[in-house]
């Protein structure tokens, strides 16, 4: 196997849960080789270098195999070696979140029915 297409690459190697997924990612620009966009149906060969952004972060990639069958997740690691700097981006993005989280306090309970009266107002019902 020489090339597959991107988008089924990308759901053999579980970065989105359907193959329309990867599919959209691709046409809204979230899947970028060289700066440059990919279309769903651009064939990705092994040692390509890929920026893949979805709701896990960014991932900045390399091809190390190709499947076009969606197997366990161990399998589907090994088709991509993510860089370093790209693992540490992300789990500081996440420790950010998780940080703001923190001082966003939660609703104490469920909205009395006046609560909710205006929150229906407020958003333009009735």
């Amino acid at each position: 196997m020489t090339g597959l297409r991107i988008d089924k690459w990308l759901w053999a190697a579980r970065f989105f849960k359907t193959r329309g997924l990867a599919s959209k990612a691709c046409e809204l620009g979230r899947v970028l080789s060289k700066g440059q966009p990919l279309k769903p149906a651009r064939e990705v060969k092994v040692g390509d270098q890929l920026r893949v952004t979805n709701d896990g972060g960014d991932f900045e990639i390399e091809v190390l195999g190709l499947s076009d069958v969606r197997g366990p997740a161990p399998v589907a690691q090994a088709l991509y070696r993510e860089s370093d700097e790209s693992k540490e981006a992300r789990a500081k993005a996440a420790a950010e979140r998780k940080a703001n989280r923190d001082y966003a306090p939660a609703p104490i309970g469920r909205p009395s029915k006046r609560d909710r009266r205006r929150i229906i107002q407020f958003r333009g019902g009735r």
